[in-house]
C-alpha cells in the first residue's frame, strides 16, 4: 500500500472518529415523489451545552429514477445552533480553519456534508458553518449560525 494512501486513510478515520453523531429529530415530506427534508440534532462534542440543528434535502426513489443520478443528494443545507445548557468549552481548535464537528456522506464517493466550528475570540462567539465538500466542482452553498459566549451581567 503506498504511503500517501495510508496517510489519507488514517486521517479520514481520525476525522470520522471525532465527528459528533447526529440524531434525526424530524422528517418533512416535501412532495409525492418521496423527497424529504431531514432535520438532525448534533451536539458539539467539545463544547458542552451547544446543540446544532441541521436540515438537508434527501431525494426519494422516484426522483432518483427520473433524474438518473442515483447516488447523490443536493448540496443544500441549513443550520441553527443554540445554547441548550451551561456552556463548557473543551480543547477546541483556535485557528481560523476551525474544526470539524459533524460529517455525513451525501453521495457514494465525492460529496460530504460538513459542519465546522470556528472560534471568534475577539467577539467571544462560536461560529458554526454547514457546507458541502466536493472533490470536484466545490459547492458554494452554505449556511451559518453563531452562539455568543457572553453571560448576562458579566
Amino acid at each position: 500500500m503506498n504511503k500517501t494512501f495510508a496517510r489519507a486513510a488514517a486521517l479520514s478515520a481520525c476525522l470520522f472518529a471525532t465527528a459528533a453523531p447526529a440524531e434525526q429529530v424530524g422528517n418533512v415530506d416535501v412532495d409525492w415523489l418521496g423527497n424529504d427534508i431531514i432535520v438532525e440534532a448534533v451536539a458539539d462534542p467539545k463544547v458542552k451545552g451547544v446543540t446544532c440543528h441541521l436540515a438537508y434535502f434527501e431525494r426519494g426513489l422516484i426522483d432518483r429514477l427520473q433524474k438518473g443520478n442515483w447516488f447523490e443528494d443536493p448540496s443544500n443545507s441549513s443550520i441553527s445552533c443554540r445554547q441548550t445548557g451551561p456552556i463548557e468549552i473543551g480543547d477546541i481548535e483556535m485557528d481560523d480553519e476551525g474544526e470539524n464537528v459533524f460529517s455525513e456522506r451525501r453521495s457514494i464517493i465525492f460529496k460530504t456534508l460538513r459542519v465546522k466550528r470556528i472560534f471568534d475570540q475577539e467577539n467571544n462567539t462560536l461560529i458554526y458553518i454547514s457546507h458541502s465538500q466536493q472533490v470536484q466542482d466545490g459547492s458554494a452553498k452554505m449556511s451559518m449560525s453563531t452562539v455568543p459566549l457572553f453571560q448576562p451581567g458579566q
